[in-house]
């Protein structure tokens, strides 16, 4: 097995947690008008809160509630075991292009990655980080293996090199060894070039669904 160490010097920790702080903050603040449109947008379409709320993995197996704007029908997790038949992703992450329990306003939010602002939240509680390995929910964390379990070691992120690099039109195991590649070369290098790869792929849309 290999085995990754994360960056531990104490300027890099210090300067990645005051941008998570400031950035999460600031964005907070100056997108708060698109999240009353958001809010509203999801709302009106279906029953159910507007925010989705997740129990994922996190830093060292610590579970977390993630936050996102809901883009499924309310029913959506009891319908998820009828649905895993079509999982057109390997591993135990569940993706699937066309997902009938995504609601119209949700597939726009999907595509442009809108529904992922509300970890913003997360990032300034200290939950997640800006950049970091996506946090399985904990149900499909548990089916990881042991090398896969590494990317633990480091703080959940809003966005990494899976997100920038494909999302789902990576298989599940390349993923996985994105973000032990993200933890080998954690450096403020590193976390600039994810989140302008990110910014790229978002407005392209490539692999989002």
């Amino acid at each position: 097995m290999t085995v990754v160490q994360p960056n531990k010097h104490f300027a890099y920790r210090f300067i990645k947690r005051t941008a998570d702080i400031v950035i999460s903050l600031s964005g907070l603040v100056i997108l708060s008008p698109l999240f009353i449109v958001i809010a509203v947008m999801v709302a009106l379409e279906h029953e159910g809160g507007v925010i989705f709320r997740q129990e994922r993995a996190g830093w060292k197996n610590r579970p977390f509630i993630m936050y996102k704007f809901r883009t499924m029908v309310k029913n959506a997790a009891a319908l998820r075991d009828e649905m895993e038949r079509f999982n057109e992703l390997d591993g135990p992450a569940f993706k699937m292009k066309n997902d009938p329990r995504v609601t119209k306003a949700g597939r726009f939010l999907r595509r442009t990655s809108l529904d992922e602002l509300p970890q913003l939240y997360n990032v300034l509680k200290g939950d997640m980080s800006l950049v970091g390995p996506r946090p399985l929910p904990t149900y499909e964390s548990e089916k990881c293996t042991a090398e896969q379990l590494q990317r633990l070691l480091v703080k959940p992120g809003i966005t990494c090199y899976w997100q920038a690099c494909g999302r789902n039109d990576v298989s599940f195991d390349e993923w996985m060894e994105m973000d032990l590649r993200y933890i080998k070369e954690q450096s403020i290098r590193t976390d600039m070039n994810i989140l302008l790869q990110t910014v790229k792929a978002v407005i392209s849309g490539r692999g989002a669904y």
